[in-house]
């Protein structure tokens, strides 16, 4: 596996982590339709949570939320309307993102959650 690959899996499992510490239950991971993927989807109280994990380094070239363009949400947008149809969801659903800054050998890393980002 590529070491960037490593690394964002590392993240995903840090993600899931503080997710579960924090009373969600994860339904699914790495769920993909096509090229679309979402990382985590879970469950908080009646809302379905769908988390798009983003793992660095460092900041060096900026913080890692940047990388969610409209592109990126966009995608994110389909695949989770795909997985609602599919899924026959009709509960509440949101989606948020978990950053996670720092390196699997290194000190401890810094995870940052951020709530119910804007679909559209």
């Amino acid at each position: 596996m590529a070491a960037h690959n490593e690394l964002g899996a590392w993240g995903e499992e840090l993600a899931a982590d503080y997710l579960q510490r924090k009373g969600y239950d994860i339904f699914e991971r790495d769920w993909k339709s096509g090229h679309r993927d979402l990382d985590i989807i879970a469950q908080k109280g009646s809302t379905v949570v769908f988390v798009e994990v983003k793992t660095r380094r460092n900041r060096v070239f900026g913080e890692p939320e940047e990388a969610i363009d409209y592109r990126k949400l966009q995608n994110l947008r389909m695949a989770i309307n795909y997985y609602v149809k599919s899924r026959r969801i009709s509960r509440e659903i949101r989606l948020d993102v978990i950053t996670v800054v720092g390196t699997p050998d290194g000190g401890p890393p810094e995870i940052s959650h951020i709530e119910d980002i804007p679909m559209y």
